[in-house]
């Protein structure tokens, strides 16, 4: 069904994470199953990171949600780590051999390095999977009106979101953050889920990026300037608090240092969104009666979808499946030994799977909510 009325514009907001990006699947599939209508209740998909693959391929199925769903779960679970990364001991202890000579001569003859691994095998996938002219075809029958996908420009220093839509959408500027109209394929989301150290930085145009949580401080921001007025986001991380140790803890290595980095990209960023959404909401609820407000202050509801589990406890259970190559990889630069790093890389379809019915738990759980949002 076209989506014709615009009293109400909800967005799906689908933030990154790397393999723990395979939750919001099932949370999705979830969602198309809570909801009567086959096309999308979202004319405004967004997506960072690993979100940008999964925003990309929901997309293209606007104009029927559930298929999209189904597609993206037989996606990441069948994926292993070989598809998205290369795997190979020669191309592994190359790199690490790279590094090391690079970190000990000061790069005096030897380049530097540009990532540890090389996710050409992703590359591959995502041109095989996105349907670039579904998007467009989902955009012109009015089941979608917007498409975004955001990376963080390594020359400009700011996150700049490519938006594809309808044809009264226009691009916009603020301050380290841009909005571009653009034709999508799978060269944007290669730049969004450009993990720094981890992929290689992806070049669009003239300019390299990077992966889009890295500057992009406000993952809510998109859905915001296209005219969402309510939204449901899927995060992949719960709120429960870590416990203070109750003993000396070892000094941090650089795995726990990476992690810790990749949790501020991905979960800080949208909890400080999340928390000024909040106040902007109750400055529009105190607003005297018959004020006019200022041109864009609105009442926004949002709804937010996080895994009832640890997913570094889930990653632990299967770290044992990440390529010997692999682990030995991140052992040498001090980047392994915690769930929270294996969260991230292990793309292996047990994971996955795992990853995915707990997000259908989490979603079913969630329908009272999900249908009191989008009925209204």
């Amino acid at each position: 069904m076209a989506l014709t009325e615009r009293d109400a514009m909800p967005a799906l907001v689908l933030p990154g994470g790397g393999a723990r990006g395979a939750y919001q699947v099932g949370v999705m599939q979830a969602i198309g199953e809570i909801l009567p209508d086959q096309s999308t209740p979202f004319p405004i998909i967004s997506g960072i990171s690993a979100g940008a693959i999964n925003a990309g391929v929901m997309a293209s199925y606007a104009d029927s949600f559930p298929i999209g769903a189904q597609r993206l779960a037989h996606f990441w679970g069948g994926l292993s780590c070989d598809q998205v990364y290369r795997t190979g001991w020669v191309h592994n202890l190359s790199t690490g051999l790279h590094w090391l000579a690079s970190m000990t001569l000061g790069g005096l003859g030897v380049a530097n390095p540009r990532a540890l691994f090389d996710n050409a095998p992703l590359a591959r996938l995502l041109e095989r999977e996105l349907r670039p002219e579904a998007i467009a075809r989902c955009i012109q029958s009015g089941a979608l009106r917007a498409l975004t996908i955001t990376a963080s420009g390594y020359s400009t220093n700011r996150a700049v979101t490519f938006v594809q839509g309808s044809g009264d959408i226009s691009g916009w500027e603020a301050p380290r953050r841009i909005g571009r109209p653009t034709r999508i394929d799978h060269n944007h989301l290669l730049a969004s889920t450009a993990l720094p150290l981890f992929f290689p930085a992806r070049r669009i145009g003239n300019e390299y990026y990077g992966d889009g949580g890295m500057r992009h401080t406000s993952p809510l921001g998109p859905a915001v300037k296209l005219g969402a007025d309510k939204m449901i986001v899927i995060g992949t991380r719960d709120e429960v608090q870590d416990p203070e140790p109750t003993t000396p803890q070892a000094y941090p290595g650089l795995g726990d240092i990476g992690s810790y980095l990749l949790d501020i990209i991905f979960m800080d960023h949208l909890n400080a969104d999340l928390d000024h959404l909040e106040r902007t909401n109750r400055i529009v609820d105190a607003w005297p009666a018959g004020d006019v407000r200022p041109e864009g202050l609105r009442q926004i509801e949002t709804l937010v979808i996080r895994p009832s589990e640890d997913l570094r406890a889930v990653a632990e259970r299967h770290a044992h499946r990440i390529p010997a190559s692999v682990k030995t990889l991140l052992r040498g630069i001090g980047a392994w030994g915690s769930g929270r790093m294996a969260s991230f890389v292990l793309f292996e379809a047990e994971f996955c799977r795992e990853l995915m019915a707990l997000g259908y738990q989490d979603g079913l759980a969630a329908e009272p909510n999900v249908q009191a949002l989008l009925a209204r």
